[in-house]
């Protein structure tokens, strides 16, 4: 075998790899004697088929078969012997193949960069945010909300009750798809219904017939092509009901697992510290990563950032067709978001190769108990179904196996964060949770 090398480009790398015809025929003729032993042609016994009627025969499709083999095993070795580490499936096109000539096939592709996984001293702030009180409070009402009962009453509604009634919504005249329910229960002051929706329920009374105008939001998710548009409701009004939420006490507690309210308060807040936890780390991997992007600049294989980018792209796409655009690209071009979005891959793919480097020479690996600890998290997001989706990831090893780069990924993020410098910043919950950077 000849490997004809052609001059790099960046991360390109292209060669010719030429395989003498006598190498070629030699697995042909091993490969027609091995089908003369298993095949019955009339007229011969199993193994006396003539070499030439086994040619006439098979050789064309043992041919085939023995180029496709070839082929691969010639570039595995070649890729081996110049030491390449394709970051995609290389590109292989035939040269030439012809009966007594020698093979010749081309290679192109695009190889890993080299990475250092030096970090140095990295600085971080993170941002803490204790349980308050008025959090424990919505919290223990929300478990109050489930037991809650709603008794029926013969006075005006109010902010805080249940309005029992059936509604016709209209648009121009006329009735909407998903405007008329039946027997709906409008808590006022819920906010579960249209801005605007249960305010002007406030004053009615049984019996009462009342039209309700409003306008959806914007970016009403709940039916996009509803957005921004005005409707009117005839809402006829059957019962006015009071909201009687239970005791916070030991009986309220047991109904729900707990053996006291002080447990439940405790879960409660256990619960809430840990959600607080959870977006502080997110705010220090962010800040983590903006630090790495800054501090490794390398080219990346071109071929890994197609594919992240058409990735993106579908998403964007689906979340378009949807109604859900981001404010932040209304009216920018097909052209100008498709090289943001470009540039957010190469981003996305400098950094998973940076930390699989980094992690590779930590000697961070996946164990069996972070991928039973995986299933069980994504068990948990399926209520009443959590053992039909562990044996779906028992019985599917392959589907498990898409757990391990994320899990990965996390494991290097805090290995990372327990070498940073951090340094506590007290927040509220707000500050925590809002969606600029900036703390």
């Amino acid at each position: 075998m000849q490997v004809i090398e052609k001059p790099a480009d960046g991360l390109k790398r292209a060669f010719n790899v030429v395989v003498p015809t006598a190498a070629i025929e030699e697995k042909v003729n091993e490969r027609l004697n091995e089908v003369g032993q298993q095949v019955r042609l009339p007229g011969f016994r199993p193994g006396k088929v003539p070499m030439n009627l086994l040619k006439k025969r098979f050789g064309e499709a043992v041919r085939g078969e023995i180029l496709e083999k070839t082929i691969d095993e010639s570039t595995q070795a070649a890729l081996s012997e110049k030491a390449l580490k394709p970051a995609v499936q290389p590109k292989v096109e035939l040269v030439k193949f012809e009966e007594g000539q020698d093979l010749e096939f081309s290679v192109q592709l695009e190889v890993l960069p080299e990475i250092s996984s030096e970090v140095g001293a990295i600085d971080l702030t993170r941002p803490t945010a204790p349980v308050s009180d008025d959090e424990m409070s919505k919290a223990l009402e929300g478990v109050q909300r489930t037991k809650a009962t709603a008794e029926k009453i013969e006075r005006a509604a109010g902010k805080g009750d249940v309005v029992f009634a059936d509604f016709v919504g209209r648009m121009n005249g006329e009735v909407f798809q998903g405007g008329t329910m039946q027997d709906a229960l409008i808590e006022i002051g819920s906010n579960n219904f249209i801005p605007g929706f249960e305010d002007q329920l406030i004053g009615a009374k049984a019996g009462d017939k009342r039209t309700v105008k409003v306008t959806f939001p914007a970016d009403y998710a709940g039916a996009p092509h509803l957005a921004g548009k005005d409707a009117e409701f005839e809402v006829d009004v059957k019962e006015i009901r009071e909201l009687k939420l239970p005791a916070l006490d030991d009986e309220l507690a047991k109904s729900i697992g707990d053996a006291t309210i002080d447990a439940l308060k405790e879960r409660l807040r256990a619960y809430l510290q840990q959600n607080h936890d959870s977006a502080s780390r997110q705010r220090m991997k962010r800040q983590l990563l903006d630090k790495l992007a800054e501090s490794h600049k390398f080219a990346v294989p071109q071929g890994l950032v197609d594919i992240e980018f058409e990735s993106i792209w579908r998403q964007m796409e689906q979340v378009t067709r949807g109604g859900q655009v981001d404010p932040e690209d209304a009216g920018k071009s097909e052209d100008e978001l498709k090289k943001e979005y470009r540039d957010i891959a190469e981003r996305r793919v400098r950094l998973g190769l940076l930390l699989s480097e980094i992690g590779q020479k930590a000697g961070v690996v996946i164990s069996p108990e972070d991928l039973k600890s995986a299933i069980v998290q994504e068990a948990m997001r399926y209520p009443g179904q959590e053992a039909q989706v562990v044996d779906y990831y028992q019985r599917n090893p392959q589907a498990l196996e898409a757990f391990r780069a994320p899990l990965f990924e996390e494991k290097v993020v805090d290995h990372l964060i327990s070498k940073a410098n951090v340094t506590d910043k007290p927040v509220t919950i707000e500050e925590l949770l809002k969606e600029d950077d900036e703390i």
